[in-house]
Order: C-alpha cells, then structure tokens, then sequence
C-alpha cells in the first residue's frame, strides 16, 4: 500500500500493566428441583490452543522467512517484516521509527492488523492518520501489550503501551474485540491468527485497526 513520508519519532511512554460459593453449615439437603452446584461449571471452556490457530494461519508460509519455526527465532519487529500480510503493519511500526524498541523490548504481545484492515480504512481518514507522527505512534503503540499473553489469558481488558485499553472477549480459538474499539467502528475485530510465537512477542494477527486512545 502506499505509504506517506513521515517524520520519525521516538517511542511514546508505556503505561505500566498492570464464584466463590458461600458456605453452609447444616446438613439439610438439596430439595428435588435444585440444580448441583457442579453443573453450571459442567460445560467447561473450550481448551486454549498451545500452537498458532486461526483461519488466517494457513496463509504463513509452511517453510523458510514467514514461517513459524522461522518467526519463533526472530525478535517482534524483524519476524512481522518477513509475514506477507502484515506489509501495513510493519511499514506504520517502521515509519513510527518504533522497530528497534519492539525488537528490543522483552515480553510484548502485538494485536497486528493485517493489510486487508488497513485498505478497508478510507484513504481520507487513514491518511492524515499516517502523517500525523504523535497520532502514528499512539496507533502503534495501542496495538502493543507489555507482557506477553497466552491465548488462554487473551480474554480481558489490557492496557496497551499508549495508556488506553484493549477488551477481548472469546475462549479457545475464537476471540474479538467490540466494534467500538475499532477505526471503522462497524464490525469486531477478530483474531484470524493467533498465538504467533516470536522471540520476545507473540503476535495476534486482527482483520481490523484498532483505535488509538484519544489525546
């Protein structure tokens, strides 16, 4: 995609990460329509994945620059730069001039949108977004979790290296972020791969932008 020249800029502040049942004492039992405390625990999540998981996954390349095992060797900014679809991505983290920081930052998790979500923001709002750097960096930043989380700890609301906030909800290989929290503001955001392993992140690829904390 076409990028604007933009003047580069130093990394923003991170901000820093940060049923019970109640006892009975009698011996009186449960009457015949009672539901056993164990069955609405009885339909358990569905297991996290333990490798990358996503329809979007099948698109990495199986084997050489772009795969898994090839990812897994390399620090967050430089393994994203070898993944066809995150070209957007890496050229707004490079314009941003913020590479270096997330290649040398230790447990991050990065919410990476993927080139079909960046073409689906108007040129005209997507723009001025890209030439603006304090706004480049807050877009980048808000896509960046300082730890590193597991697809089983995905699910909540995280703060991200802008000082705003992330919600996702989902279990097992299914997790979205509200329509709200996206730059189009009309459909959620899913994760189309997840649990990307690099050397000091794992990545979340989304199939929208996320938008950056107002300021």
């Amino acid at each position: 995609m076409t990028r604007t020249a933009i003047h580069r800029a130093p990394l923003a502040a991170a901000a820093v990460l940060a049923l019970s049942l109640p006892g009975c004492g009698s011996d009186v039992p449960a009457t015949a329509g009672s539901t056993p405390a164990t069955a609405a625990s009885a339909e358990a999540a569905p297991p996290a994945p333990t490798g990358p998981f996503g329809d979007g996954c099948p698109a990495l390349p199986a084997e050489g620059p772009g795969s898994a095992a090839a990812l897994a060797g390399a620090p967050a900014a430089t393994a994203m730069a070898t993944v066809p679809e995150l070209g957007a991505t890496t050229g707004a983290v490079r314009a941003a001039a913020l590479s270096a920081s997330l290649d040398a930052t230790a447990d991050l998790t990065v919410l990476a949108p993927v080139d079909a979500a960046f073409a689906a923001v108007p040129r005209a709002a997507l723009d001025p977004l890209l030439a603006d750097t304090p706004r480049l960096t807050a877009l980048v930043t808000h896509h960046v979790i300082a730890r590193r989380l597991t697809p089983g700890e995905l699910a909540g609301t995280h703060t991200t290296l802008a000082g705003g906030q992330v919600t996702v909800d989902g279990a097992g290989d299914t997790y979205t972020i509200g329509a709200d929290q996206t730059l189009l503001g009309a459909a959620d955001a899913t994760v189309v791969c997840g649990n990307v392993a690099t050397l000091n992140a794992t990545v979340y690829l989304l199939d929208q932008v996320l938008t950056p904390p107002a300021g």
